[in-house]
């Protein structure tokens, strides 16, 4: 039977931070909304709005909780392991998927922080050779469609679940039977990321149409006996097989690490942070750190899970460069 998971059109509006800088998190023992947290975090709630007059003061005060946030992975690199989401943490999310670019100097300190740590991996939706087409750095490794495809630093090609590649012809087959005029009509666009097709409507000049007609495709799929994932205005077609972000950590993470962090936007990146906790919990991690980067479309969860939330992509290569300090 297949599988359809919450879609992500919330906006968790807690937890921004001034000019894309991060804000750490601290979590009451039972979960409950950001307007209900205690009093101790007026004084955050304060810096993040530049509360007091001084917005410098504000802005380092921020700065200097990241810091403290971070710390578990700076005080030793060598044990350290770093995961990354990539569309909407790394890259900005763009009307077209194949639009996507991750900037260059984001680029570049996931290069230097790849010599530093011991290990920085990226981990995706996409296959594992567009995903490192898209980050464009050799010496890390990459996980694609959500963790079916394994990609080593400097490998040649990838290791792809048998099972996941053995579904490949039906999924790519009932996607092709369903690329009709009126499809293309409604501006709906097909993303082939090789074991899994992806259904796009962002951009589409009626985006309710659109999506109302994707709806019907994922009752369609879910029947022919294949799964099915929704993300930012995004469907998925998947093999019925189990895959998750969560087991892609597990599959890179190296055996020294000591701490770990994990860095998504997405409800597929859930699984990531899950696979953090789980390892700390069976002595595998001393510590992770997990961070949620904030967007008007996604997840309320991300931020309620997070130890540090961000404000977009330019909030995570605030993360970046304080990863890369000395």
């Amino acid at each position: 039977m297949g599988r359809r998971r919450e879609r992500t059109d919330h906006r968790d509006r807690g937890q921004r931070g001034a000019g894309g800088l991060a804000v750490p998190v601290a979590h009451p023992e039972h979960e409950q909304g950001n307007e209900d947290r205690p009093a101790a975090h007026a004084e955050e709630a304060r810096e993040r709005a530049g509360g007091g007059g001084d917005g410098g003061q504000a802005h380092r005060g921020i700065l200097r909780r990241v810091v403290e946030a971070l710390s578990p992975l700076t005080a030793d690199p060598s044990r350290s392991a770093l995961f990354f989401d990539v569309d909407g943490t790394l890259a900005p999310i763009v009307q077209r998927a194949q639009d996507a670019h991750v900037p260059k100097d984001s680029s570049l300190l996931l290069a230097r922080l790849s010599r530093r740590y011991v290990r920085v991996a990226c981990i995706s939706g996409r296959s594992a050779a567009d995903v490192r087409r898209l980050v464009g750095v050799g010496g890390i490794a990459y996980a694609g469609s959500h963790g079916a495809e394994l990609l080593e630093p400097n490998a040649a090609a990838p290791r792809i679940a048998p099972e996941f590649q053995r579904w490949e012809p039906e999924v790519k087959s009932f996607v092709r039977e369903r690329d009709a005029p009126e499809l293309r009509a409604l501006r709906v666009r097909i993303e082939d990321k090789g074991p899994i097709m992806t259904f796009h409507w962002r951009g589409a000049p009626d985006e309710e149409a659109a999506r109302a007609r994707v709806e019907e495709l994922a009752g369609e799929a879910e029947s022919a006996g294949l799964w099915t994932h929704w993300g930012r205005k995004v469907l998925e077609i998947r093999p019925p097989v189990p895959v998750d972000k969560g087991q892609a950590v597990r599959e890179l993470m190296d055996e020294y690490a000591r701490a770990a962090l994990y860095a998504g936007d997405d409800v597929t990146d859930l699984d990531g942070f899950a696979a953090l906790a789980a390892l700390v919990e069976e002595g595998r991690l001393e510590q992770a750190v997990k961070v949620g980067v904030l967007s008007d479309e996604g997840p309320r969860e991300i931020g309620r899970q997070a130890d540090l939330v961000v404000d977009g992509v330019d909030g995570m290569k605030r993360v970046l460069a304080e990863l890369d300090e000395p």
